[in-house]
């Protein structure tokens, strides 16, 4: 991750308080500091901004060094018409740090310390103007000794990186999407108009192309790296487990190759589905939705570019009971989020295959389905937890346990999912915030409903 730390100053002072600047540029650096702590690369200014030619100059040196967002930081109140073209004039997205050096302002407080801790009017003069013009924003207030002010801008980077990513989404669909399936089916040349997204049709002699093209050295490699981290059973047709290794491996090299950010495949015509591959590829940040579903696939790669502990989910069966929702899926799951060593099973029926089978961890973060709408598409969002358990008796499936957040039952749950018109695809992301989120929506012009 990286930012451009923008420091927003007014003229005036450098004539009227010059000896004011060496503290501010303390607090700067202070911030900074704060940011890079967190891992986040901070692109600095040379001096701080108080007119328009450096506000343009800073833009332009932020778009040079090709920065993740513009993260604002008013050092002083500062005139919105002096920083407003630039910031408007970018593609990079804008997320506002509200805050002040001094953590408390009572009547005891010196009147010497005004000068230093009233940016905040400058906050609510650029906020103003950004939402005249229709540029998206998002702001995160407060003091970094009573909240994680700095963590939550950091969280609402990561989402202006996905929303980014979505516009570069190339996904490929093996053998075409599950005839019937009409709730994710949207024209590939919309999603392109729309979103930017490009759809490659592949068909599923792909694979086998592919897999030809693997040697047995590198199959060999691939088993015995899954041997060491996979529980195998006794009895298992090595010869079939190579095989189903081959495809996947041809399905990691046509991903590669093609430059692929999501793919999809059907098991209606590929019965030898490389379930663990397509989970394999997910833990790398490549994304996935089953049956032909190129719109999630689409939004779960970019979703997973600032949140790789995303995951593709279906709610298969309601708890009515205790409040949750059975989550699974025929063998596919992000490996980062498995809280069980994956246990590989054959699975037969529809499809001829081996899968490694997990449960999703606990852990706290947001329900994301996206949707057709009559008019366009419409970002869902619901926080939740995938619940903890100790064991469970589906060691044969992929399965996670989600308890929507505020006491909201299961009955609710499902009619307002239902009611708003979700798809049965749909994503859990760990570690993100409703909030963020909703900044991700508000990137790509989506109407988002927050249950």
């Amino acid at each position: 991750m990286k930012i451009g730390l923008l420091p927003l100053y007014i003229d005036i002072y450098d004539i009227s308080s010059p000896h004011i600047r060496p503290r501010m540029k303390a607090f700067y650096e202070k911030i900074a500091s704060d940011f890079e702590a967190r891992g986040v690369q901070v692109e600095r200014t040379a001096d701080f901004c108080r007119l328009k030619p450096e506000f343009a100059a800073a833009v332009s040196q932020f778009e040079a060094a090709a920065v993740d967002a513009i993260v604002t930081l008013h050092m002083a109140y500062s005139p919105s018409l002096e920083a407003i073209d630039a910031l408007v004039g970018t593609k990079l997205p804008i997320v506002v740090l509200d805050t002040t050096e001094t953590l408390t302002f009572t009547n005891e407080q010196s009147p010497g310390e005004i000068m230093y801790n009233h940016g905040i009017h400058g906050v609510m003069d650029l906020c103003s103007m950004l939402t005249r013009y229709g540029k998206p924003y998002a702001i995160a207030a407060g003091h970094s000794r009573l909240t994680d002010v700095v963590g939550e801008a950091c969280g609402l980077v990561r989402a202006s990186i996905a929303a980014q990513a979505v516009s570069d989404a190339h996904v490929g669909l093996i053998g075409g999407a599950f005839a019937g399936m009409g709730d994710f089916a949207v024209e590939p040349a919309e999603l392109r108009e729309r979103f930017g997204i490009t759809v490659e049709a592949l068909e599923p002699e792909v694979l086998m192309q592919y897999a030809a093209q693997i040697s047995e050295a590198e199959i060999n490699a691939e088993v015995q790296t899954d041997r060491e981290r996979f529980a195998f059973p006794d009895g298992i047709d090595e010869e079939k487990y190579q095989h189903i290794a081959a495809v996947g491996l041809g399905l990691r090299k046509c991903v590669k190759e093609k430059g692929l950010t999501a793919f999809s495949v059907n098991f209606r015509t590929v019965r030898e589905m490389p379930f663990v591959e397509c989970c394999k590829a997910m833990e790398r940040g490549v994304g996935y939705a089953g049956e032909g579903d190129g719109l999630t696939s689409a939004f779960v790669g970019a979703l997973l570019q600032g949140y790789p502990e995303t995951n593709f989910v279906e709610i298969f069966c309601p708890d009515w009971q205790n409040g949750m929702l059975f989550l699974s899926h025929m063998g596919e799951l992000n490996y980062r989020i498995a809280d069980t060593k994956p246990q590989v099973a054959y699975k037969g029926g529809f499809v001829d295959t081996y899968a490694a089978y997990t449960r999703m961890k606990g852990g706290r973060g947001v329900y994301v389905n996206v949707s057709r709408g009559r008019e366009d598409y419409q970002l869902l969002l619901k926080e939740a937890e995938m619940l903890s358990c100790e064991k469970d008796s589906f060691e044969s499936a992929m399965r996670g346990w989600l308890k929507p957040s505020n006491g909201m039952t299961t009955a609710a749950f499902l009619k307002a999912i239902s009611v708003h018109g979700a798809t049965h695809h749909s994503a859990f992301v760990y570690g993100a915030t409703v909030e963020e989120l909703e900044y991700f929506g508000a990137l790509l012009s989506m109407k988002t409903v927050i249950l």
